[in-house]
């Protein structure tokens, strides 16, 4: 494959006596360096370099103006707004922003065709005039300020034009056009020694400068396939036609273009692919099958750049050089959301930052070894003590002092303006500078450095323009100048394969091209109206519309398919994607106009995806487990672990041999849980002070006067310090101070109706020794009791429920489904459990009654466990815990701790349904 550089450069090396002395200007500098490269391959002699830039260094060099970037040309905008406009009608600089930015790029058009401003203007005033809402003659205020702003437009414009040139700095249309307008006088001193290579669509300014500089005989040559310039409906070659048609220099002399290289052999294919990740792994698969000369002649172009990191992690190790010419930006490094979290954190103003901001930047892997981790330590005591929210002051004082600098300029006690942001951004970056190694750290260091870059671009616009007065100005800036920084990948640019952008491709060939997102939305971009000028007056004018901007896209496309070989052109067909991921209009326009040589096909990828088997988990019992096992066995089995076991054996597994637990997590919410415990605690605190005592009703009113009180105690103990004066936790504060008043109430109707209730025990921790013979070690149950009371002389053991329970859910009619059906009989299984550890150490010949209390179900009072039963041909319920019972129960039990302890039986999961626990 001959390139087109190469082809031009043969051309010329014939015809020039020393090719050194020419200046060669290309529409990008990444076509620069294939020119040399080219260059070097077909001397046979040394020579120096002719010099090699771009169409935007060409304009700074005939223009004498600095190009300045779009922040910039904002600033210098509201300078000019400022002195164009009433203080009482004056904008703050981020109101501005939202449409000077739109402003700018209208300037920027303006100029690089070369319009007359004022005309456009003038135009543009009349439009708005027309089109205001208000119909009256007698305009309103708001009407008359709009049309103000628009009258003002050409005001705006010249006093920035001039502030600009009087700095010799310019926005790009405005060098465009001051270079157009010394381009004559250039000319006839240089442009002999001047060549143009590779252009396409070129806007009024650029147009004018080439025509003058062919007017002194350099020279240009166009990268168009004839194919494409002899079809006049063909957007491919829209631009270059009308040069071709309206440029007087090519009535005289003729039209020096590519030769018929469009209409050649290739193989193309396409193939569609479900998803940007699809895309991918079917690039990366599609590479690693080609060999290494293949490689050195190939391109990935990235349809949609975002693609670039899954791209990068998906590169197969056959390929040994990569050349990446797109940047690496900001947005993906480490610090990126590390900034940007900083900044919600500056904004904060009453000193109170939110936990989840807090753990944000802790767990950052900078700050981490910055603070040799004590930062961990800090996040794990936020979970904890579940620190909702924090102060400054609560947050330095967990470190050391010699890290509270770097501390300190992450959190602030009040909202921060932009120089003191910046000053913070300076300290943080100085500590993360000296933190990093290197060697080890280059790349993040190298970020850094950007973002030194950035904040100190920033500083020097707030001390040329004082502008900034408030951190949403700030950050919209600082994610602007970010995102015009970029790494630069280092590489050889010639070997291997290269990745870039559709726009890197200008001017350059390749055997073998790789193209992804052919999409509608994506190739071409489709309509965008980033403009205050309407469509019909930039048709007037001449400006660039969508039309034109499809145009751009045609050419860049088929550009690529030149020279090409073996081309891949991939597009994504998940339909459930944002752009609806239609195919390009370019696909379906290369079948329709397929030439002779051209064999092409179409495919639809779908990956494989397997058949997932849904088995239930099954864990055996090594001799490590079993270990395990006799030590839980004689520390002793607790209802929640036996219970534990009957739902589901692996969670049993996981838990209590493994040793899994949730992780800790802060409550923004208190969970039911947490009122649980509130609630059982609470009244443990009401009433220990009863246990041997007949309870009373002038001391159970006292106990709901102290409710509240008690109520917050053992929520700030439980979950949070946090107030619980707002939102939700409101709510379930108040819920848990209900529930404790309707339990005393319900204890007050009991005594007002004569009835006598001595309490015995108050969340008592038992404990009772089972006779297993089969087993030869200890086994021993534990628990802890809610209560125990002796109501009329009937002795109650009682188990708090803040959960609905219903009667029904502590009947049992059938001994051998207490210990598998969890869902029916998990609570009698849990109040038989404490009826057995406690009648097992204590001597009663009284009746026993064991059961719950719902606090949700209160209305029903003490839910006794009861025995259904058949006698006579009737069922009924014997609610009396009798030696029997327990002895039935005991076998019960004894069973299901052999088959915990069984080697031979595995943990085997079970189907579960999601568990609503009654605490």
């Amino acid at each position: 494959m001959t390139s087109f550089i190469s082809q031009i450069l043969k051309k010329l090396l014939l015809q020039e006596k020393d090719i050194s002395k020419l200046t060669f200007v290309l529409p990008s500098k990444r076509a620069g360096a294939f020119l040399r490269k080219e260059l070097a391959n077909l001397v046979d002699k040394p020579i120096f370099s002719p010099e090699v830039i771009s169409i935007e260094e060409f304009s700074e060099k005939v223009s004498d103006l600095k190009t300045i970037d779009t922040v910039h040309s904002l600033f210098e905008l509201y300078a000019v707004y400022k002195e164009l406009t009433p203080k009482e009608k004056l904008e703050d600089f981020e109101s501005f922003g939202n449409w000077a930015q739109t402003l700018i790029h209208d300037f920027n058009e303006i100029d690089r065709y070369l319009i007359d401003p004022k005309q456009i203007f003038n135009y543009l005033f009349e439009i708005q005039d027309t089109n205001h809402w208000s119909l009256g003659e007698n305009q309103t205020d708001i009407v008359k300020n709009y049309l103000v702003f628009w009258k003002k437009l050409p005001e705006y414009y010249n006093l920035l034009k001039e502030n600009l040139l009087n700095k010799s700095e310019g926005y790009q249309g405005l060098i465009y056009r001051h270079a157009a307008e010394k381009i004559d006088e250039f000319a006839k001193l240089n442009a002999a020694n001047y060549v143009f290579l590779g252009f396409n669509a070129l806007n009024n300014a650029e147009q004018h400068i080439i025509q003058s500089m062919l007017a002194n005989k350099a020279r240009i040559f166009w990268d168009i396939d004839e194919v494409f310039l002899k079809d006049d409906t063909h957007d491919a070659s829209l631009f270059i036609r009308q040069y071709l048609e309206n440029w007087p220099y090519y009535k005289t002399n003729n039209f020096e273009f590519a030769l018929n290289t469009y209409n050649s052999e290739k193989e193309i294919e396409i193939i569609g692919v479900p998803k940007n990740i699809g895309q991918v792994k079917f690039v990366a698969e599609t590479l690693s099958e080609l060999t290494k000369d293949q490689l050195n002649s190939t391109a990935l172009v990235l349809g949609d750049e975002s693609l670039l990191l899954p791209m990068l992690n998906s590169i197969p190790n056959n390929i040994e050089a990569l050349n990446i010419t797109m940047g690496y930006p900001l947005k993906y490094s480490v610090f990126s959301s590390f900034f940007e979290k900083l900044f919600e954190i500056y904004q904060i103003e009453n000193n109170q930052i939110y936990y989840k901001d807090v753990v944000a930047i802790l767990s950052s892997p900078l700050i981490i070894k910055a603070t040799n981790f004590r930062s961990e330590e800090v996040i794990n005591k936020i979970k904890t003590e579940n620190l909702l929210y924090l102060s400054k002051q609560q947050i330095e004082s967990f470190f050391s002092a010699e890290q509270q600098e770097l501390i300190s300029a992450c959190f602030t006690d009040t909202k921060l303006n932009p120089e003191q942001v910046l000053r913070s951004f300076e300290v943080i970056i100085k500590h993360f500078k000296e933190l990093l190694n290197k060697d080890e750290d280059s790349l993040s260091l190298e970020f850094l450095y950007h973002y030194h870059l950035v904040v100190e671009r920033l500083a020097e616009l707030i001390n040329e323009f004082p502008h900034f007065t408030s951190l949403v100005s700030l950050l919209q800036y600082f994610r602007e100048l970010s995102s015009q920084q970029s790494l630069d990948f280092q590489g050889r640019p010639f070997q291997g394969l290269q990745l870039m952008g559709m726009l890197e491709t200008r001017g350059l060939d390749f055997e073998t091209v790789i193209l992804t997102s052919v999409n509608e939305g994506i190739l071409p971009a489709g309509k965008s109206n980033n403009s205050f000028i309407p469509y019909d007056l930039k048709k007037t004018f001449n400006l660039p519309t969508y039309k034109e901007k499809d145009a751009i896209y045609t050419y860049h496309f088929y550009h690529l398919l030149h020279r090409a070989k073996k081309i891949y052109l991939l597009h994504d067909t998940d339909t459930e994607s944002q752009m609806g991921s239609e195919k390009s209009r370019f696909l379906l326009q290369l079948l329709h106009e397929k030439q002779p040589a051209h064999i092409i096909t179409s495919s639809i990828i779908s990956p494989e995806v397997p058949v997932v088997k849904n088995e239930l988990q099954q864990i055996e019992k090594t001799a490590e487990v079993l270990e395990k096992l006799k030590l839980l066995a004689g520390r002793g089995f607790s209802p929640s672990a036996l219970t534990t076991y009957i739902r589901n054996p692996l969670d049993f597994y996981k838990q209590y041999i493994l040793g899994i637990r949730d992780i800790e997590e802060v409550e923004e919410t208190v969970a039911y849980n947490t009122l649980g415990t509130v609630v059982h605690d609470t009244l443990e605190v009401f009433y220990k002070p009863f246990i041997g005592k007949a309870l009373t009703i002038e001391k159970l009113k006292e106990l709901k006067k102290g409710t509240a009180k008690e109520v917050k105690i053992q929520f700030e103990k439980t979950y949070s310090k946090a107030p619980l004066s707002l939102g939700k936790n409101l709510l379930i504060f108040e819920v848990a101070k209900r529930y404790v008043i309707n339990f005393l109430n319900m204890e007050i109707k009991e005594l007002e109706a004569g009835r006598n209730i001595i309490i015995k025990e108050v969340e008592s921790n038992l404990t009772s020794v089972l006779s297993i013979p089969e087993l030869d070690f200890p086994v021993s149950i534990r628990g802890k009791v809610d209560r125990v009371d002796l109501l009329d002389g009937v002795l109650r053991i009682v188990d708090y429920k803040t959960g609905k329970v219903m009667q029904n859910q502590l009947e049992i009619a059938d001994w051998d489904l207490l210990i598998s059906d969890y869902d029916k009989y998990s609570k009698p299984f849990q109040v038989l459990t404490y009826a057995t550890m406690l009648l097992n150490n204590t001597s009663n010949n009284g009746e026993v009654e064991a059961g719950v209390i719902s606090f949700k179900n209160l209305k029903e009072g003490f839910l006794k466990f009861s025995l259904k039963e058949k006698k006579g041909g009737k069922s009924i319920k014997n609610a009396n815990i009798t030696e029997e019972i327990l002895n039935d129960f005991q076998v019960q039990l004894s069973s299901l701790i052999l088959e915990i302890c069984n080697p031979e039986i595995p943990f085997i999961e079970k189907e579960i349904k999601p568990a609503y626990g009654a605490y």
